[in-house]
């Protein structure tokens, strides 16, 4: 009987332990899987910390390009500094500043970094200047490498000088050109001597006393439009942006000429019109004689351009050549400052066929500049040429214009007789100034230079690009740049041919851009510009029925480029016209990939 009460009472199966087991494999499962979890959050933490370097590296290649140009809108010619040790800056002139040191320049493993501000020093940069297309486009490339811990990113942008050419139409004044017009009410300046104008926002009054201009309703403006002064507007209509330096909103003023009120413009993009500062003037273009001089080859003139003196012919042909004549001329380039020295390169043009009727035909200076200077005043120039002293062949009534003759072959301007009179009727008086440093234009024009004068630039025909992508052409003049349009004193057109093109971008330095003799006669058709125009004061192109309709078109391709060595302002900032990242060109580090 006990044996089977014993018997009941034991199990089956002898399971003795099996809970210990279970128990255990449950403990070692449940640490296995706490084991992953720690893995997984610790690579999570580790991912999540280089993702935050590896955006943050991009945010320090971003500062480093913000930082670069803080410096150059301090100094706009700091694109001179940069390591030539960098593999990017190859090909350029880059020097490194003596003071202050910049530790963004840095290179190699032992180079420096800069600091992003308020990063705790883990945010880094340094870049890399490539000012090798500088003189030429005015273009500037950086290339910038942010570094955050073990990440290094790297961008590549081109930055370009905020200029003239920014815009389709730039002024300075919003009135006419006191020396076409004559000097107006002394209440139009800020001084009694009557030299320098009031804007109209500084109480110049308003309407014809200080001969002011508005766009009429006829006027469309394709392209960007900016003023130093108050824009004034009758039913015009403007298809870009518009800033003014007026800070009174709207930023315009709708009245005619006369200050009476008239149709509402129409601007086409919203927020504009816009205020914006005060875009100043250079003095002279000056500056871009220094392009002739052949002593500064090794440091700001690498490659010299072609000088010309006195008045100056210059025909562009299709084949990318030119014919210059230019009676005054000795010496093509200049040897220093004081123009004691100088010499005849074959690039410019002998000074024999220079100086002959049918002048000397050479190839277009590429990327570079033809500057035209007054003849000298003083002795030891290389170019003087003594008062009331003239060239062989030469012969030049003041208002009358200049000749180059030989038997039966003619050539200077004005080009034909007027038919009642042999007197031409001229723009101002200082036009065909016999010694002027003006020169006279035309052609087809093929290559990628600047035409400068002392004096006035003369567009004595049509101007046209062979390619209109590849050729780029500035024209520069000290004084006014003129549309050729003479009329004789009987009120008699010369020259009857109808329309006129001009690709370029045109500057006129100290005064305006003007069709001459624009009330006479009558209608010479259509002015059609591609490019930019900017100038001090604006010009008259068309009255009543006589002069030019306007047809003005911005070369978009000035937003990134510029004619070899065109002027900028004198103050201005830069801006970034691409950017686009790139493969990271160094280590965490600083070794160069």
């Amino acid at each position: 009987m006990m044996i089977r009460i014993r018997a009941a009472r034991l199990p089956r199966g002898d399971d003795t332990g099996a809970a210990l087991i279970l128990v255990v494999g449950v403990g070692m499962i449940l640490a296995m899987l706490m084991s992953m979890l720690v893995v997984v959050s610790v690579n999570g933490m580790r991912q999540a910390r280089t993702d935050a370097d590896w955006n943050a590296a991009l945010a320090a290649a971003y500062a480093g390009i913000d930082e670069y140009q803080s410096r150059l809108a301090v100094d706009t010619t700091y694109y001179r500094f940069g390591n030539s040790a960098a593999p990017f800056s190859s090909g350029s002139s880059v020097v490194l500043p003596t003071s202050p040191v910049n530790p963004a320049f840095g290179v190699g493993t032992a180079g420096s970094w800069a600091t992003v501000s308020d990063s705790d020093a883990r945010a880094q940069y340094r870049y890399e200047v490539d000012n090798s297309k500088y003189s030429t486009s005015g273009r500037i490339r950086l290339r910038a490498t942010g570094r955050v811990g073990q990440a290094t990113r790297t961008i590549v942008a081109d930055l370009k000088q905020q200029g003239f050419i920014d815009f389709l139409y730039f002024s300075d004044y919003e009135v006419q050109d006191p020396a076409v017009v004559g000097v107006p009410d002394a209440s139009c300046y800020t001084d009694s001597a009557k030299t320098v104008m009031k804007y109209s926002y500084e109480g110049r009054p308003m309407g014809t006393t200080c001969n002011e201009i508005a766009f009429g309703e006829t006027d469309t403006q394709g392209g960007p439009v900016h003023t130093n002064d108050t824009l004034r507007a009758c039913g015009s209509t403007f298809t870009g942006p518009v800033t003014s330096a007026d800070t009174r909103s709207p930023f315009y003023v709708r009245r005619d000429s006369n200050g009476t009120l008239c149709t509402a413009p129409t601007f086409a993009l919203a927020g504009y019109p816009a205020h914006t500062g005060n875009m100043p003037m250079p003095a002279t273009n000056a500056e871009l004689k220094k392009e002739t001089r052949s002593d500064l080859t090794a440091t700001d003139v690498p490659r010299p351009g072609c000088l010309y003196t006195g008045p100056t012919q210059i025909t562009f042909l299709a084949d990318g050549t030119m014919n210059v004549k230019s009676p005054f001329t000795k010496k093509t380039r200049i040897g220093n400052a004081a123009a004691t020295t100088g010499s005849t390169p074959a690039a410019c043009g002998s000074i024999t066929a220079l100086t002959s009727v049918n002048g000397a035909t050479i190839a277009v200076p590429e990327n570079n500049v033809i500057y035209v200077q007054n003849v000298p005043s003083i002795s030891t120039d290389v170019n003087y040429t003594a008062a009331g002293t003239w060239p062989k062949n030469f012969t030049c009534t003041t208002n009358s214009g200049w000749k180059l003759e030989s038997g039966t072959v003619k050539s200077g301007y004005p080009q034909t007789t007027p038919s009642t009179s042999t007197t031409e009727k001229p723009p101002t008086t200082t036009t065909y100034g016999c010694r002027a440093g003006d020169v006279f234009v035309k052609g087809s024009f093929a290559g990628a230079a600047t035409v400068a004068a002392e004096n006035f630039i003369f567009v004595v025909g049509n101007l046209k690009y062979v390619d209109d992508q590849r050729d780029i052409l500035g024209l520069v003049g000290n004084n006014a740049v003129w549309v050729w349009n003479p009329a004789n004193a009987a009120g008699n057109l010369i020259d009857t041919s109808q329309n006129r093109r001009i690709d370029a971008a045109i500057l006129s330095v100290a005064h305006t851009f003007q069709v001459q003799n624009y009330a006479v006669g009558s209608s010479r058709g259509q002015l059609t510009v591609n490019g930019a125009i900017a100038q001090k004061y604006r010009g008259v192109v068309r009255r009543g029925s006589a002069g030019f309709a306007k047809d003005y078109n911005y070369d978009t391709r000035f937003k990134y480029m510029a004619p070899p060595k065109f002027l900028n302002p004198t103050t201005t900032t830069y801006g970034v016209t691409t950017w686009v990242e790139t493969s990271a060109a160094f280590s965490a580090d600083g070794a160069a990939r």
